[in-house]
C-alpha cells in the first residue's frame, strides 16, 4: 500500500473544472476562459523565505505565479511534481524568453520542523534557479494552505523518528493580478506543463 495519502482535488476546484469543460469556442489561439477563473483560491500572506527574509504574496504583483505546497523531505511525490513543473517552465522559458521571465515559481513547505532555510535552498535550487522556497509556523501554514484550497497533515512517526506529511499535490498557476488561472498538469510531464503555460501566460 502506498504510504502517501494525497488529498483529492477539493470540491471547489472540481466544480471549476467541470464548468470549464463545458465552455465552447476555445482554440489554440483563443483557449477561452481559464479553468479556475472566478474560483475563491489564494489570498495575501507573508512567510519566511530561504534566507530568513519575509516573503509576501503581493511581492509578486504584476507577475504570473506558480505555487506548490509540499516539503523537502518528501521521498517521491514532491520531487517528481516539482521536477516536471520546473522542467516545463524551463521549456516555456526557452521558447518564450520574455514571457517566461514574467513567471515567478514558488514552493511552500508544510514541514517547518525539518525544512530549514538551508534545506529549502538546496531543494529549490535542484529544480529551478528562480524557484523561491518559504515556510512558516504551523498556524501560518494552516491559514495559508486553507486559502489556497490545500490540505496537509503529519503522518505517524516511525521508530527512527521519521515521518511523512500527507498533502494536496497541486501546482497552481496564478495571473499577474493574483487570481487563479489553472492547475499545471504535472502528471502528464514537462511538455504538457509548458503547453498549459503557453495557453495563459501572454
Amino acid at each position: 500500500m502506498n504510504r502517501y495519502v494525497m488529498y483529492r482535488v477539493p470540491t471547489i476546484l472540481a466544480a471549476s473544472l467541470i464548468l470549464a469543460a463545458c465552455s465552447q469556442g476555445a482554440s489554440p489561439t483563443d483557449p477561452g476562459e481559464p479553468p479556475l477563473a472566478g474560483a475563491a483560491i489564494g489570498s495575501e500572506f507573508t512567510l519566511t523565505g530561504e534566507t530568513g527574509e519575509q516573503v509576501s504574496w503581493n511581492d509578486f504583483d504584476g507577475q504570473f505565479r506558480t505555487i506548490y505546497f509540499g516539503y523537502a523531505y518528501c521521498p517521491d511525490v514532491c520531487p517528481t511534481d516539482n521536477q516536471r513543473a520546473m522542467a516545463g517552465l524551463k521549456k516555456f522559458e526557452a521558447d518564450n524568453p520574455e514571457l517566461g521571465a514574467k513567471i515567478q515559481p514558488l514552493f511552500v513547505s508544510v514541514d517547518p520542523e525539518r525544512d530549514t532555510p538551508e534545506v529549502l535552498t538546496e531543494f529549490t535550487d535542484a529544480f529551478h534557479p528562480r524557484l523561491i522556497g518559504m515556510t512558516g509556523s504551523k498556524e501560518q501554514l494552516e491559514e495559508v494552505a486553507s486559502s489556497f484550497a490545500v490540505f496537509f497533515s503529519r503522518g505517524e512517526e516511525s521508530e527512527s523518528g521519521g515521518y511523512l506529511v500527507n498533502h494536496t499535490n497541486i501546482t497552481y498557476l496564478f495571473g499577474p493580478d493574483g487570481k487563479p488561472l489553472a492547475m499545471l498538469p504535472t502528471d502528464e510531464g514537462p511538455d504538457a506543463v509548458a503547453a498549459e503555460l503557453a495557453k495563459w501566460v501572454r
